[in-house]
């Protein structure tokens, strides 16, 4: 039901970033993926490091939504 789509898209999240980086990358495209990329390339460990971090507040953040929204879909899903 819709516990699956809503578990899936937070799930899918990380995969949406790694592919922004792969086709950002082969087809030119400016944005974060290629931005990174090119902080890979020329080993700018600030930006790798603030983006990483940034990452993974940002799949926290969305992991702990798909969470709490799940008690509101399924009320007998309940944080014991």
């Amino acid at each position: 039901g819709s516990e699956m789509c809503i578990r899936d898209s937070g799930l899918q999240t990380g995969l949406l970033i790694s592919g922004a980086v792969l086709t950002e990358t082969v087809f030119a495209f400016p944005g974060i993926g290629s931005f990174l990329a090119r902080a890979i390339f020329t080993r700018d460990f600030p930006v790798l490091q603030g983006f990483i971090i940034f990452i993974a507040i940002a799949y926290a953040l969305i992991n702990l939504a798909v969470d709490v929204s799940y008690s509101f879909i399924d009320p007998r899903v309940r944080v014991q």
